[in-house]
């Protein structure tokens, strides 16, 4: 049997879409067919949604700003506009990392992942379930992250907020998965990105990690697609509050 992903039709909004893993889980969205909002935090969102655009891609972009509670709804809006008020998509893979001691981890610093990284995407999970609900269905892709399981080393504001992604969205999917929105998330291993740069460039942690992946490698944002799309398709629509871990074999070993 042969099984392939078509989305064309489907409308996507993808946040943190102009580097890092969320550009590859747009990209693989827009290669199966689906017209996509991305966000960034900067204006060459616009450029990169033009670049998309000459590729051949129905690709749109929207400037986010997640830091303060407007800032979701403000982007939705106008991501949602841009759509022709539909979303079958949700992909949230904006985030930010601060790194300190935590003795000695600043409150502002705290706050201001926190906001970012899981008051967000609670917001516009509940801004796309409300228009699920209203359309029939949908998919809601969260990215959480392997320190979703465990705690990680003077990062525990990160820490704990991708800890709350992972029950948010068990939560969601409790509420919604009888009503046509499937709601999981994927756990990036550690991936070669910039926000893992400072890990790259000790030695020491480097050797450490790398040492745990069975795959022998660090993740690429190419490693996100397959189960992006899986996740998006229907052929994901018996799986409800999974978060599936995409680390090389890291956990398991």
């Amino acid at each position: 049997m042969t099984v392939s992903i078509d989305l064309t039709g489907r409308k996507a909004i993808v946040t943190g879409a102009t580097r890092g893993l969320g550009q590859s889980m747009a990209e693989a969205l827009m290669q199966a067919g689906a017209e996509v909002v991305i966000t960034g935090t900067s204006n060459s969102v616009q450029d990169s949604a033009c670049k998309h655009s000459e590729a051949g891609y129905l690709c749109h972009g929207v400037q986010a700003d997640f830091s303060d509670a407007s800032g979701a709804t403000t982007i939705f809006d106008a991501a949602l506009d841009k759509l022709g008020g539909r979303v079958d998509i949700l992909v949230t893979a904006a985030g930010i990392q601060r790194r300190a001691p935590a003795e000695e981890f600043p409150l502002d610093d705290w706050a201001a992942v926190l906001q970012v990284n899981l008051t967000s995407v609670f917001q516009l999970c509940q801004l796309a379930g409300q228009k699920m609900l209203e359309q029939g269905g949908g998919k809601i892709i969260n990215v959480a992250s392997l320190l979703s399981f465990f705690g990680g080393f003077t990062v525990p504001a990160y820490a704990a907020s991708k800890g709350g992604v992972a029950q948010l969205t068990k939560a969601l999917s409790n509420e919604w998965a009888g009503r046509g929105i499937n709601v999981n998330a994927i756990a990036p291993g550690y991936m070669a990105t910039e926000m893992n740069t400072a890990l790259l460039n000790d030695a020491g942690r480097n050797a450490e990690i790398s040492a745990r992946i069975p795959a022998g490698r660090w993740g690429q944002g190419e490693d996100m697609k397959g189960a992006t799309l899986f996740l998006a398709s229907n052929l994901s629509d018996y799986v409800n509050g999974a978060i599936i871990p995409v680390d090389g074999g890291y956990l398991s070993k």
